[in-house]
């Protein structure tokens, strides 16, 4: 990992539980690199999380994560092999699951989805 922020960091994940964890240590450093806020640091932590764990249990490996700098943060985005678009669905109150995109939406300036050729990419932005 270089320390220019106009250069991305990309990797690539398995669909494995282990992803999660990886991408938060990539996410961490790559604020850390750029000089971004621990805040800001810790809110790109828990967004990766949920993004990776996603398509960790909605789709096939292999995972990319791409992390880029913009003018006020950062923009966190996962892809996968699977072209079933994330949906927010109401929170169930005696399950421990299903809030990973209300999370995203709370902590993110803005995210979205779109379709690829090979499946999708899940994105958020994230800013002080």
């Amino acid at each position: 990992m270089r320390n220019e922020p106009a250069v991305p960091v990309a990797v690539t994940l398995p669909a494995t539980a282990g992803s999660s964890a990886h991408a938060r240590r990539v996410v961490g450093e790559v604020a850390s690199a750029w000089g971004l806020s621990e805040d800001l640091a810790d809110d790109a932590a828990l967004v990766v999380t949920e993004l990776v764990s996603n398509s960790v249990d909605h789709a096939v490996g292999p995972i990319g994560l791409t992390v880029t700098r913009t003018t006020s943060g950062m923009r966190i985005e996962v892809t996968d092999r699977s072209s079933a678009m994330p949906q927010q669905r109401p929170v169930q109150l005696d399950s421990a699951r299903g809030r990973g995109l209300i999370i995203v939406a709370a902590l993110s300036r803005t995210w979205g989805s779109e379709p690829t050729p090979e499946g999708k990419v899940v994105w958020a932005e994230l800013a002080p």
